[in-house]
């Protein structure tokens, strides 16, 4: 069974700077992309940034500049660097796999979710 953990979620100023990390683990051949989305409250979840395997990378318009994504294929984890955070930023933050290849299947995986509150 494939699993993904988040962690590094919490309480932070404005201005003030979250790293988040998200580890799938299972017997797992590959991983096409890995990526963040994140839901507030009253709000559709949303797109945040996304890398593939080989590093190409997307990003929201709304965390451009501010936001980074980076990969660790033989570890399959995906972190998150998140700098300048506002309060529009807080919401619950979950990591996806995409096109999770376990040798029978290939699936899509959603983690938890983590709490990230920018607040003064």
């Amino acid at each position: 069974q494939v699993q993904l953990v988040e962690s590094g979620g919490g309480l932070v100023q404005p201005g003030g700077s979250l790293r988040l990390s998200c580890a799938a683990s299972g017997t797992i051949f590959s991983i096409f992309a890995m990526g963040w989305y994140r839901q507030a409250p009253a709000k559709e979840r949303e797109f945040v940034a996304r890398v593939s395997f080989g590093g190409a990378t997307n990003y929201a318009d709304s965390v451009k500049g501010r936001f980074t994504i980076a990969r660790d294929n033989a570890k399959n984890t995906v972190y998150l660097q998140m700098n300048s955070l506002k309060p529009e930023d807080t919401a619950v933050y979950y990591c996806k796999a995409l096109g999770v290849l376990t040798g029978t299947t290939r699936s899509d995986y959603w983690g938890q979710g983590t709490q990230v509150t920018v607040s003064s």
